[in-house]
């Protein structure tokens, strides 16, 4: 398996990213710089950090979702590849267009730094197989700007279509129907603000993240 994870300026989990991905997958991940112009060829799982792009500057995800890379990270998802964009990497698939709504600053208006309690909503996914349908999970989350927000009728279709792939168990920052994570229509795309990999060891505290990983690593080696 070929993995990818891009850095963008202020990226600051792209290390943590990279280490659960080998820590799992066996392989260590190759590592891309924001402003290269093509991703590797034959990559087969693709990942955007958590961190600060740009310093958040203008909205969080904004400034990175132009950088150069992006035009490959776009054509791959249209091709299928599966792409994980967590906390700052799912405010960037929201600005890229990859995924609906966008993240706003946290109700409250305060930076939230603790694991918080998450249900899984649908384990129909290529990245939630691991999972018991309706089961709660803990799962580290640090954010300002992880507000989910969509319009009633965006939200009726991810609903009906089940594309909510995570909710929030408890009320944590005022996303729109307790939202966590969203995937694309076809499924190979996910976005959600807490942290899976920071869950993938015992030393971590908890180990809930790791099985998104395992289920994702797993679809791939039998494709």
């Amino acid at each position: 398996m070929r993995a990818a994870v891009i850095t963008f300026p202020g990226s600051n989990c792209d290390r943590d990213m990279a280490v659960a991905i080998e820590d799992i997958s066996g392989k260590a991940p190759i590592r891309v710089w924001h402003g290269d112009a093509a991703l590797p060829e034959g990559l087969d799982f693709i990942a955007l950090p958590g961190g600060f792009s740009y310093g958040d500057y203008l909205r969080s995800g904004a400034m990175a979702a132009n950088s150069p890379i992006m035009r490959g990270v776009k054509e791959a998802a249209g091709r299928g590849v599966p792409v994980l964009g967590v906390c700052n990497g799912f405010q960037v698939l929201t600005e890229a267009g990859l995924l609906p709504g966008a993240l706003m600053r946290n109700a409250g208006q305060t930076f939230i730094c603790r694991t918080v309690a998450l249900k899984v909503e649908n384990r129909q996914s290529l990245f939630t197989g691991g999972y018991e349908q309706g089961a709660t999970i803990r799962i580290p989350v640090a954010h300002h700007d992880g507000n989910f927000f969509a319009d009633e009728d965006t939200l009726d279709r991810l609903e009906g279509e089940g594309r909510v792939a995570f909710r929030y168990a408890e009320a944590v920052n005022g996303s729109r129907r307790d939202i966590a994570g969203v995937l694309n229509a076809a499924g190979n795309v996910l976005g959600m603000m807490p942290h899976p990999e920071r869950a993938v060891d015992t030393a971590h505290g908890g180990t809930d993240g790791r099985a998104l990983f395992e289920s994702v690593f797993s679809a791939l080696s039998v494709a």
